[in-house]
């Protein structure tokens, strides 16, 4: 008998721990915006030298050009606004470069992305943006500040 009310008193215990760990994840995970500071200077500079690299031959600099849109400024912040970051991750990655798509890293695509943040006006932050792709997708491309905060 008090072998079985142990069992029951560990497995209810066992799924107290779960339920936290889960709400914890749930709390860790909540919408964020582009305004929050979700990349790091450092990434952006990395960024900046992979973009140089990978992406100004079509999109000239962040102006774009006759090839590709740009990357930077009013015509790209309308078309994703309201996106996630990880929209626009998921798209480099299976798009870019045209001619080698999916030859770019995790870790390059979001130095990438730290950079185009940068370049877009908004803030750095103290932790890098993360490589996972379910984590990106809880950070919403804002255009105004103003929105992020509703």
């Amino acid at each position: 008998m008090i072998n079985k009310i142990a069992a029951v008193v560990i497995i209810g215990l066992m799924l107290i721990g779960m339920s936290r760990s889960a709400l914890r994840a749930q709390e860790t995970a909540k919408p964020r915006s582009v305004w929050d500071g979700v990349y790091t200077e450092e990434q952006a500079k990395r960024g900046e030298t992979l973009y140089a690299r990978e992406c100004a031959s079509c999109h000239r600099g962040d102006t774009g050009g006759e090839e590709a849109s740009a990357l930077a400024g009013p015509a790209f912040l309308a078309n994703w606004d309201g996106l996630t970051v990880g929209d626009l991750y998921q798209r480099i990655r299976v798009s870019m470069p045209p001619a080698n798509p999916r030859r770019l890293s995790r870790r390059q695509i979001t130095d990438i992305l730290g950079h185009m943040l940068r370049a877009n006006g908004f803030p750095a932050g103290k932790t890098e943006l993360a490589q996972e792709a379910e984590e990106m997708k809880q950070v919403r491309i804002e255009t105004n500040k103003s929105k992020a905060n509703e």
